[in-house]
């Protein structure tokens, strides 16, 4: 019998009916909250909250703090005082921080200064371009200043052609001080040009500040190598990928404990997000994605004892706890967001279970706001697995009435589909819209298990795609959804499903919409800038004719074999400045469906990269995504 579990979220103190339905103008009118710590004296949680302008086209920010167990917020002015900062050497005479340097030549006039209105630029290798900007030759080196002369600064990687923090994402986390203030750990990918686009294999580095020397201290592991930070007691811990070029590999927590690198996650069947020690130095707690959720889980750290080590999951509910704060009296701070409510700061006692929401940013709009209703619906696959698929009903959902559907394919490929809360892929806000929405955990998911989560590499167009139309079918099957009027949507991996399905659908969906997509898995290869990330995914290189992963991907699971096929009307959004899925990618899939007399649409941001960021863009986003719906479902 199909498991179905029905629950309906609602904002803490909150009371009275709800009148309006979420709308994109709504949503691009919420505050946006960023924790930033607690301060020293353990009484207040100092955050940030941006709010976007739209006459601006940016986000607003101001800082606020909060006592730790809640109450009145206050604005501040100057927020650094009032937090510890860790930056700062242990002697308090230094401050570790990062800045972009100089490296490498890049442009003409770098070669021949005196033609300076040059602006050829000049690559001997890959990684000419990254995210959403191309290489001028400076990287990011992690140095130190005196800490009352920040100008003054000591380069520890002083002519490396190399990142820390990494790009495009890292940032201070990619750095920390040893216990005693002698030495810098910092996170960095030490290859360069066409090896560096080959490969994940960060490492973890130790500058010695007296000795000016740099020790590599992770090199037998050839993945990712991350998040460096030190128990109380004194141990270098870390998160560690093992496989080179799998960036969705395991990540396990490691703790290098008397000379003893120590694996407290390996029996665990997950993956590690980030991860805090306790004050006592006797757990660490750790975030991490779990049946359609991400929660607070603990593993106890036994030392070089025979104690057995016992991963234990803490917190378990319908939402997502996004990040670990920190702790008070007992207390663990984080933040926490679902399908209905962007992220807030909440406390949670470990010992009462007990939940307490602290922020209370959106809170005034979010009472006028009819809240969606979220079912937990298991599905059976085609190969008789059972998968977990969200499914978001209109405000007010009336099982009598018909209501049109869409299914929703989630990118990644290997990232979570959970309660999260995004500012452009909302579901509160289609909902809101009249559209049911379905959103399978389908094969790559992380959160159930690595078998499950490495299930997609090499296999894009394979098992996944059956995992989608399980879902569709089994949802269109209830009497209140318009099996007539069924539409599939997503971004990246999931603009590549919209792709894919729209060769093979066999009449089911009546519209497609992707952002972003893979179009044709070979000019993919050829343009985009992790190269680790299709080799992996895809198998290998296109000319490797006997590699036979490759091959199959490049025929049987490449979209652009099945234009053919086509023959539902598809909305195409595309960023101009996205290397990773180049634009390219884009302007194929409308060129075919144009020219195969398709009714297609080419929404195109020449200054976005794989996301939409800036608030008026993101609400032309939004309103051609409905006006599409409207036109087509």
């Amino acid at each position: 019998m199909k498991k179905i579990l029905f629950l309906t979220f609602s904002l803490m103190g909150l009371s009275g009916a709800a009148q309006q339905h979420m709308t994109p103008e709504l949503l691009w009118k919420l505050g946006r909250v960023s924790p930033l710590g607690i301060s020293s004296d353990g009484k207040n949680i100092i955050y940030k909250v941006s709010t976007p302008s739209m006459e601006e086209n940016k986000l607003n920010s101001k800082t606020y703090s909060i006592p730790v167990n809640g109450g009145k917020a206050k604005e501040i002015e100057d927020y650094k005082e009032l937090l510890k900062d860790k930056y700062v050497s242990p002697d308090g005479s230094l401050r570790l921080t990062h800045k972009e340097v100089k490296v490498e030549k890049v442009y003409g006039k770098d070669y021949y200064p005196e033609l300076e209105k040059s602006t050829v630029q000049i690559y001997n290798g890959l990684d000419y371009r990254h995210w959403d900007s191309w290489n001028d030759g400076t990287h990011n080196h992690v140095g130190y200043t005196p800490i009352n002369d920040k100008d003054n600064f000591t380069d520890i990687m002083k002519g490396e052609p190399y990142d820390s923090p990494q790009k495009p994402f890292g940032g201070e986390e990619d750095y920390t001080w040893s216990p005693d203030g002698k030495n810098i750990i910092y996170v960095s990918k030490k290859l360069a040009g066409t090896e560096y686009a080959l490969s994940t294999n960060t490492d973890l580095y130790e500058y010695n500040l007296a000795a000016k020397t740099t020790k590599n201290l992770t090199p037998e592991n050839k993945g990712y190598d991350t998040q460096p930070a030190f128990s109380p007691q004194g141990d270098l811990t870390w998160l560690q990928m093992k496989r080179d070029g799998y960036e969705a590999d395991k990540n396990d927590i490691i703790v290098r404990h008397k000379g003893m690198d120590i694996n407290l996650t390996a029996g665990w069947d997950g993956t590690v997000d980030s991860f805090t020690w306790s004050e006592d130095g006797k757990k660490v707690y750790f975030l991490a994605p779990v049946d359609g959720t991400k929660q607070l889980f603990e593993v106890n750290f036994p030392g070089r004892t025979k104690i057995a080590i016992t991963v234990r999951q803490i917190t378990e509910g319908y939402f997502d706890v996004n990040s670990i704060v920190g702790f008070s009296n007992g207390n663990v701070i984080v933040t926490r967001s679902d399908m209905n409510h962007a992220n807030e700061i909440f406390s949670y006692n470990l010992k009462k279970k007990t939940w307490n929401q602290i922020t209370q940013v959106n809170n005034e709009a979010y009472s006028k706001i009819a809240m969606s209703k979220t079912e937990k619906r298991y599905v059976t696959t085609t190969d008789g697995k059972k998968m977990l698929v969200w499914v978001i009903y209109p405000p007010h959902f009336d099982a009598s009435k018909k209501y049109p559907a869409l299914l929703y394919c989630q990118g990644g490929p290997q990232s979570a589909l959970s309660q999260f809360y995004s500012f452009r892929w909302n579901f509160q806000v289609m909902a809101a819209q009249g559209y049911i929405v379905v959103a399978p955990n389908r094969r790559g998911m992380p959160g159930h298990g690595v078998e499950w989560n490495e299930a997609i590499s090499k296999d894009w167009g394979g098992q996944v795609m059956d995992d989608y139309l399980s879902a569709i079918d089994d949802v269109a099957k209830e009497p209140y959804v318009d099996k007539a009027r069924l539409g599939a949507v997503g971004a990246s991996y999931g603009g590549y499903s919209v792709f894919y399905l729209a060769g093979i659908h066999n009449k089911r969906f009546k519209t497609f919409i992707a952002h972003d997509g893979v179009f044709n898995l070979q000019s993919m290869y050829g343009t985009t800038e992790e190269v680790f990330f299709t080799n992996w995914d895809s198998g290998g290189p296109y000319w490797e004719k006997d590699n036979a992963a490759a091959q199959k991907t490049y025929s049987k699971f490449n979209p652009v074999n099945n234009v053919d096929n086509w023959d539902t009307p598809i909305l195409i959004f595309q960023g101009d400045k996205d290397f990773r899925v180049p634009i390219g990618q884009g302007q194929e899939a409308f060129q075919a469906a144009q020219l195969r007399g398709i009714k297609s649409r080419f929404v195109v941001f020449p200054d976005e990269n794989h996301w939409v960021l800036k608030p008026q863009n993101g609400l032309v986003w939004q309103r051609e995504f409905f006006k599409w719906l409207s036109e087509t479902l």
